[in-house]
């Protein structure tokens, strides 16, 4: 999935900007190639790069078989890292999302 990075935001995920907030959220950080690699609870596995000075690419794999404690953490951090790689909250990130959609842009 990408996410805009909100204008003026791209300096603190560039260079080693977004592994350090990766390794911030989920603390196992580590470079595969051009993407960071990161698993926590629930996600099993984590993928991220920055595109472009706008645009952040985040796949994710999760697991199903673990606690709901543990599920609710994994969503915290998840949304925190989001929240810090992106500059913007959850909710300005749906509202990016609903216009997009709304203007066939995705």
């Amino acid at each position: 999935m990408d996410y805009d990075i909100k204008k003026g935001h791209f300096e603190n995920v560039d260079g080693d900007g977004l592994k350090n907030i990766v390794n911030e959220a989920f603390g196992n950080a580590k470079n595969e190639g051009d993407l960071i690699v990161a698993s926590f609870g629930a996600l099993e596995k984590l993928e991220t790069k920055v595109q472009s000075k706008s645009v952040l690419f985040v796949s994710t794999k999760m697991r199903t078989d673990v606690s709901p404690e543990v599920g609710a953490e994994t969503i915290k951090r998840y949304n925190q890292f989001l929240e810090k790689a992106t500059g913007m909250n959850s909710k300005e990130r749906g509202k990016r999302m609903q216009k997009k959609a709304k203007d066939g842009k995705l």
